[in-house]
């Protein structure tokens, strides 16, 4: 790709409605974001406390090695955790609201009220301990877990100190908080998925582009072009990605679709040509939630209109893939019950399925149920032992392998979209690929 040729692209690309439009300004994010924050806190994990019989959670970090619960409670302006931040949440119960306390410095702007006078009280520890003490919970709960690593977030020392500060009284009440952490983490808030969408939309209107004329020239426009372009044109957005995009391609050769290249190896320069089937994996970060989407398109060659037909099938059974697993949500379904099923299913109906979908929100893969990762299609010990909640979120990440007459080879149609679980149905929140984007050479234009 000529130098001036992207360049243009960047100062032009910006001005595309859907996406100008759609993304705010940095005063505006913190205020959405705060705001966000304390809806949450009012009427998500109130439930979630009440839920999982927990009357106060503990969290602190250290600056810089922030708890990963504990940074998505931080307000808007703050990168991260002060000093030793200590927060304590204290459901007092009969509908009343809960007690936000920062045992710190400073007070967590107006999340968390300042619970500790330094001067009148010099011991941090001392002061934690009066504070649980005044209100003898029945349940604490701290940032404890073997096998969900967003959910282990309270490092040894902090675990040694805050043990070793408790009377026995109360250290015999400490339990592992992982469930509440994975519900506060997984749980979108009614303000969230009004925005979640246009996530969605912005990431699939980047896709488009980037899989389109404007961006790729074949026999000219390498992968690593494209992949760069993407990186570009989201900071040009002013927003960032949570992992850096990789584009394939799969053609008529001899080359054998290999799991462990597909998923970790993915070649970088390659030159894009007429024939060709290039994917996408592309996700984007923006009001502290993800996106994470996978899409194809077909490089048009001399004549052709439209991919051949082995193509086009085989994204309609890529497709039906997705039907048959969103079909199986059910609340209380555990994600290796729902991989099982999914794959009996499609087997059955005479498609090659691997599903490795998994929770979104706060970070790219997400607390949560996970349904299957692609070197585990038996099912995920624990992790996929999780039961499926309502008002969370998904990317529905699978790919269905296909003969193409044409080529005479299997290849993998590997789609990713985003989608939310309302605890009745799944709806995708910008929709999803149903068609090829298709790229014209000079010859087939």
């Amino acid at each position: 790709m000529h130098m001036k040729k992207t360049l243009f692209l960047l100062l032009t690309l910006v001005g595309f409605s859907v996406q100008a439009s759609s993304v705010l300004s940095m005063k505006e994010r913190s205020v959405l974001i705060d705001k966000i924050l304390e809806q949450r806190f009012s009427d998500v994990l109130p439930h979630i406390m009440e839920r999982e019989g927990i009357d106060m959670w503990v969290l602190m970090s250290r600056e810089y090695n922030e708890d990963p619960v504990l940074k998505t409670m931080l307000p808007s302006t703050w990168i991260s955790a002060r000093r030793h931040t200590m927060l304590v949440i204290y459901n007092p119960g009969n509908g009343q609201p809960l007690e936000r306390l920062a045992v710190a410095r400073y007070a967590v702007g107006t999340l968390f009220k300042k619970a500790w006078d330094k001067e009148a009280q010099p011991d941090q520890w001392g002061a934690l301990k009066h504070i649980i003490e005044a209100r003898n919970p029945s349940k604490i709960a701290i940032n404890t877990s073997d096998a969900f690593a967003l959910a282990d977030g309270m490092t040894s020392t902090e675990h040694q100190k805050f043990m070793a500060v408790l009377p026995e009284k109360l250290a015999s009440r400490v339990v592992s908080g992982e469930r509440l952490s994975i519900g506060w983490l997984e749980t979108r808030s009614d303000l969230e998925m009004q925005y979640y969408p246009v996530l969605a939309q912005i990431g699939h209107s980047l896709i488009a582009t980037a899989f389109s004329n404007e961006v790729i020239t074949p026999n000219v426009t390498t992968t690593d072009d494209v992949v760069w372009w993407l990186r570009d044109q989201t900071r040009a957005l002013g927003l960032t990605n949570w992992f850096h995009p990789t584009v394939s391609i799969q053609r008529q050769d001899n080359e054998v679709f290999d799991q462990i290249r597909a998923f970790s190896k993915r070649p970088g320069e390659n030159i894009i040509r007429p024939g060709d089937l290039i994917h996408v994996d592309f996700g984007i970060t923006y009001l502290r939630l993800n996106t994470d989407q996978q899409q194809h398109a077909y490089v048009l060659k001399p004549g052709e209109k439209d991919a051949p037909a082995s193509l086009n099938n085989a994204l309609k059974a890529g497709n039906q893939l997705q039907d048959i697993l969103t079909n199986n949500f059910k609340v209380g379904r555990t994600g290796n019950t729902i991989l099982s099923r999914s794959r009996e299913q499609a087997i059955e109906q005479g498609i090659s399925p691997a599903i490795y979908t998994h929770p979104l929100g706060f970070h790219g893969h997400a607390a949560g149920p996970t349904i299957g990762m692609w070197d585990a299609q038996e099912g995920v010990p624990v992790q996929g032992d999780y039961p499926m909640f309502a008002k969370t979120a998904y990317s529905i990440e699978l790919n269905a392998a296909s003969f193409i007459e044409e080529w005479n080879k299997e290849i993998r149609i590997m789609l990713e979209e985003d989608a939310f679980f309302d605890g009745e149905q799944v709806t995708y929140l910008d929709g999803r690929q149903t068609e090829f984007h298709l790229i014209y050479s000079n010859e087939s234009q």
